[in-house]
């Protein structure tokens, strides 16, 4: 797997850093599906199919600052109205209190299995693909967290692409 790019999440009043994203995809995806844009990273195309390609990639975050278990499973709820909510209650149930330093790793795996890991622990997998491609979107959607951390987590995608 290669490394797109990386982002830091700020709180917006203080701007303080909240965590570290980096995405990363199957190096198949960069000569296979996602090869078709050369020269035309950065288009609702091409977050599209990020978003929705069946290949493996994988979102890591590293808190920066500690986070309670309300603060990590609101801020995954508030960005996820339209998926199911069964599903959506298992996966925030993966996230407790966080500490500065923590690793979480969103993996998908062909077929669009969302694979969690939390703080080096594997969680159950989502085998749902709208759910998976929910998750994805929050960051890389028509409509993301933040459009500064869309175009950094995808900032080496050019000159992989090559």
């Amino acid at each position: 797997m290669s490394l797109l790019g990386v982002s830091v999440q700020r709180k917006t009043i203080f701007k303080i850093k909240v965590y570290a994203i980096g995405l990363y995809v199957a190096d198949s995806a960069l000569s296979g599906p996602l090869a078709l844009h050369r020269g035309k990273v950065g288009t609702a195309a091409f977050y599209s199919d990020l978003v929705t390609g069946d290949f493996e990639k994988e979102i890591v975050l590293k808190l920066v600052r500690g986070l309670s278990a309300d603060q990590i499973q609101g801020a995954f709820r508030e960005n996820m109205l339209l998926v199911d909510p069964r599903l959506l209650s298992q996966f925030v149930s993966y996230f407790a209190i966080a500490t500065a330093g923590q690793e979480c790793v969103l993996h998908w795996t062909p077929g669009g299995i969302l694979e969690t890991q939390v703080a080096g622990v594997a969680k159950p997998p989502i085998a749902d693909r709208a759910f998976s491609k929910a998750v994805f979107a929050i960051w890389l959607g028509d409509r993301p967290l933040d459009d500064k951390i869309r175009k950094g987590i995808v900032s080496r995608a050019s000159e992989l692409l090559e």
